[in-house]
């Protein structure tokens, strides 16, 4: 596999400067870049957007309280083990068997000591099962379990009207409105459902071409390819833009899927503190300094990699600042908008628009359907030789099915609804609906008392709750009121942050809020979950 193009060579060059013979130290860098000198990327619009985030730290007692409760718990997992190793207790999960103990093991006891003895304990908080539309408010098939959660059985009772706290549906447009779908069921009708090939081979349609012309005009940029999966969007695609030789900079918080096509591209990996510019900028002048490891060689190419809204903390991409830093070390930027592109920004373009950048300075941008637009997959735009190349290099590309098509026809109507090429204002209407919304939401946990993460832009809010038991109970109080939230803890999160994830749309009523505020106010004061000292 050819590992980056002549196109990607020119457009990210080797680096700005070079190592002495001795490959030790660096040369002096230009007047105008001294570090002794007010930094370029120093922004207004940067700044203010920047304090609007808040990351209260937590009172040390419930840091304190925290460790110990998951000391308890683990201290009972070795126990538990202890009665299942002498015969006293069953066992559930999967074991080696006794004529292949001499075997390599397939499973390991200790990896999977947190699921067995923690999550377990707990796990009727995820995977609950829906029967409707995932919308503003759905229905949810009640199950219980009679072995401690191992296994559940459907009671065949319904509760209905839950409302959606959890899902991602910014704009509102996982929506079963018939005059809305029409023309979406009519593509099923003219295409059906599946394309049956690759995008390479005889996986490209028409509607294929029509919404990639359409999410370049919506993005500003030249080309655009698209993606039947969001996840594979970058786990497929950063491994054809960098390889060995070159070096990833990402930022501590990015997503799995970021994190795993680093990994596959064989490039050097550093990570970087979450949105520290100094520190970002610190790592790419020793990184040229010193040149790869052990040859001290130039870089081939430098990439950075962060997200527009990261998905666990709320907080949004110092994006101005970023794009100075690429420019001033010569380096490429891949900007992953899976959260923020339809979910910020006046016209819904997602942190390019909110900060007033122009997109071509962002080199590689990524997003996804999946969000914002109730539909499925992911697209990389950027210059015309970026995505021609991919078109040829990419895994996505080469091995998987194209986009069904009436998923890209439901991207095409979402799209046309926001920038009003449908002739009406829907979609502007939704993209201040969402953003109302998410600043009444803000406030109004702010008011009580709760710490929250994140921008006050940001329609993902963290909750923090700390504890390992209180996650458990918010969660089943909440649901118990007929409110459903996504809850979080460790190892998706640091040990001591474990959060309840709301998550706005355009489709909450301001009725719909107020009774989940009043309900979070009502369960925040019996399980003890108003930490914050702020006035």
């Amino acid at each position: 596999m050819v590992q980056g193009g002549v196109w990607f060579d020119r457009l990210l060059m080797e680096t700005l400067t070079r190592s002495d013979p001795k490959g030790l130290q660096c040369k002096e860098t230009p007047n105008n870049h001294n570090t002794s000198q007010k930094h370029v990327w120093d922004s207004d619009v940067t700044s203010v957007q920047h304090k609007q985030e808040v990351f209260e730290k937590a009172p040390m007692h419930v840091a304190v309280m925290t460790y110990v409760g998951f000391g308890i718990v683990t201290l009972f997992g070795y126990f538990r083990d202890f009665l299942r190793a002498v015969g006293l207790e069953k066992r559930h999960l999967a074991q080696e068997r006794e004529e292949q103990k001499d075997f390599v093991p397939l499973y390991q006891d200790f990896e999977n000591f947190y699921t067995r003895n923690l999550y377990m304990r707990v796990r009727d908080n995820w995977n609950r099962p829906l029967c409707s539309l995932p919308g503003p408010v759905f229905d949810l098939m009640e199950r219980v379990s009679d072995d401690y959660n191992w296994t559940f059985r459907l009671t065949g009772r319904t509760i209905h009207n839950v409302i959606n706290m959890g899902s991602y549906n910014y704009l509102g447009f996982a929506e079963n409105n018939a005059d809305y779908l029409e023309t979406v069921a009519d593509k099923t009708r003219q295409y059906g459902v599946g394309v049956c090939s690759t995008r390479q081979e005889m996986g490209t349609l028409d509607i294929h071409v029509e919404l990639e012309n359409l999410v370049a005009q919506f993005l500003g940029v030249e080309s655009t390819m698209v993606f039947g999966m969001g996840f594979a969007t970058n786990s497929m695609n950063i491994p054809a833009l960098v390889g060995k030789g070159c070096l990833i900079l990402s930022d501590e918080l990015n997503h799995t899927s970021l994190i795993l096509g680093a990994r596959l591209s064989r490039a050097t990996i550093k990570v970087f503190k979450h949105n520290d510019m100094a520190h970002l900028e610190k790592e790419l002048r020793d990184s040229i300094c010193s040149g790869q490891p052990r040859t001290h060689r130039p870089w081939k190419k430098i990439l950075i990699m962060v997200e527009g809204i990261y998905s666990m903390e709320g907080s949004v991409v110092r994006l101005p600042e970023l794009i100075a830093l690429k420019k001033k070390y010569k380096a490429c930027l891949y900007l992953d908008e899976a959260h923020s592109i339809g979910a910020v920004g006046s016209g819904g373009r997602g942190v390019t628009e909110l900060f007033g950048v122009n997109p071509a300075d962002v080199d590689v941008m990524m997003g996804t359907f999946t969000k914002s637009f109730g539909a499925a997959g992911g697209y990389i735009a950027g210059k015309k030789e970026l995505v021609d190349y991919l078109r040829s290099q990419s895994h996505s590309a080469m091995y998987t099915s194209g986009m069904s098509p009436p998923v890209a026809e439901q991207i095409i109507r979402a799209i046309k609804c926001i920038t009003g090429q449908d002739g009406g204002t829907e979609g502007i209407r939704r993209i201040r609906q969402l953003a109302q919304n998410t600043r009444y939401f803000r406030a109004k946990m702010k008011e009580m008392s709760f710490i929250i993460y994140g921008n006050d832009d940001s329609p993902v809010v963290p909750l923090l709750l700390y504890m390992p038991g209180k996650v458990v109970a918010f969660a089943r109080e909440m649901l118990e009121r007929k409110i459903a939230v996504v809850v979080v803890g460790f190892p998706a999160t640091p040990i001591t942050e474990a959060r309840a994830r709301f998550c706005m749309s355009a489709a909450h009523t301001k009725e719909m809020l107020d009774e989940v505020l009043q309900n979070l106010d009502e369960v925040g004061d019996a399980l003890g979950l108003k930490f914050s000292r702020r006035k």
